[in-house]
């Protein structure tokens, strides 16, 4: 069961990575709100859904994207 269960949890390690790296390279301007604090927070603690919820609406079309 562990082993089965193993797959969706580096998935999802790999989705919140990617999002925090994402969020680190762009400039405030470029994020929904203007603050990048919220966005890790959401990331962070939504647990699946935080980095789906932030690279779908969180993200903003600009210069730093």
């Amino acid at each position: 069961m562990l082993l089965a269960l193993l797959p969706l949890v580096l998935i999802d390690l790999g989705l919140i990575i990617f999002a925090l790296v994402d969020l680190s390279r762009r400039d405030s301007r470029t994020v929904r709100g203007g603050k990048k604090w919220p966005w890790a927070l959401i990331i962070l603690l939504v647990s699946t859904f935080g980095p789906i919820i932030y690279l779908l609406a969180g993200r903003t079309e600009g210069e730093g994207a």
